[in-house]
């Protein structure tokens, strides 16, 4: 079985949750601040981003992270771009891990309009997906955020994410479809009821070969999604925790079947540059291990 087929056959079926670690250039310096490392440590991007891998390859080579628990993990461009233990990424996370890379391809969101914010454009798209490949990249995820329940908006969000995702599926690569509901919604269960019609309606167009992934935000209603859950071009749905506390993500995950995490905050989540590798690996070893139970369901 090659190698692409031993990853899809990981994800669909195996126990676990998926790791985001796709922090970008505008949420780094914050990330690298909850980590400890203030802005006074670097005086340049290269500097900034030098850090933040040191700090991902210390999440990623540590015991606790490894693909017993975790599935898949989200990269940046950057770090896949970079090695770990002088292997590329995601050559890395496979080969050592048996974790299963994924690369962040949007460029961030739009203005608001018609209540959603849409993906910006990703000129060189098709160049980017070709260097995921070569760099043995599974899939890919983008964001789009959804902030009112209505129609129009949330159609084109829709549209725009399955469109983009053709283009992925065509390159080689499984999509990861990330259409968040901001929980702040003022009508977030009627948010989600639209989105989900959509959503059904563009995954009963697809053909049996193009398969994709679902990122979504946990619903106000338990189990809405396991229409989409069942789609045979859905290999699997994964759940954002886009604001709840770790405790209250982790509770709502629990109680939706078939639903696993991508967490990036509840996952990273007390880990400080300055623990000792013992208290680093107790730390992240506990976050695992609440999103993997949680991921159970």
């Amino acid at each position: 079985m090659g190698i692409h087929k031993q990853q899809l056959e990981k994800i669909r079926t195996a126990t676990g949750f998926i790791a985001a670690l796709d922090q970008s250039g505008g949420s780094t310096p914050k990330a690298l601040e909850d980590y400890g490392i203030g802005k006074d440590a670097w005086s340049s991007d290269e500097e900034m981003f030098n850090l933040m891998h040191q700090m991902r390859t210390r999440v990623m080579t540590t015991p606790a992270f490894n693909g017993q628990r975790i599935l898949g993990a989200i990269l940046f461009e950057n770090t896949m771009e970079r090695t770990v233990e002088g292997r590329p990424t995601a050559n890395y996370l496979w080969e050592v891990k048996k974790i299963v890379s994924f690369l962040k391809v949007d460029k961030g969101l739009a203005e608001e309009h018609n209540g959603v914010q849409l993906m910006k454009p990703i000129p060189d798209l098709d160049s980017l997906l070709t260097r995921a490949k070569l760099k043995h990249i599974f899939g890919t995820k983008m964001r789009t955020l959804i902030k009112q329940a209505n129609a129009e908006g949330i159609a084109a969000a829709v549209r725009q994410q399955f469109k983009i995702g053709l283009q992925i599926v065509t390159a080689g690569l499984v999509p990861i479809i990330e259409l968040e509901v901001d929980i702040h919604c003022p009508d977030k269960a009627e948010a989600e009821s639209l989105l989900k019609t959509m959503m059904l309606d563009e995954l009963n167009a697809l053909t049996p070969d193009q398969l994709v992934m679902l990122k979504l935000t946990l619903p106000e209603v338990d189990n809405l999604y396991t229409d989409c859950i069942a789609h045979p071009n859905v290999v699997r749905e994964v759940a954002l925790s886009g604001g709840y506390s770790h405790e209250e993500a982790d509770a709502r995950l629990a109680r939706n079947k078939g639903t696993i995490a991508s967490f990036s905050r509840a996952l990273l989540l007390g880990l400080h540059a300055q623990q000792s590798d013992e208290e680093f690996d107790s730390m992240l070893d506990a976050s695992i291990k609440d999103i993997f139970q949680a991921s159970l369901t």
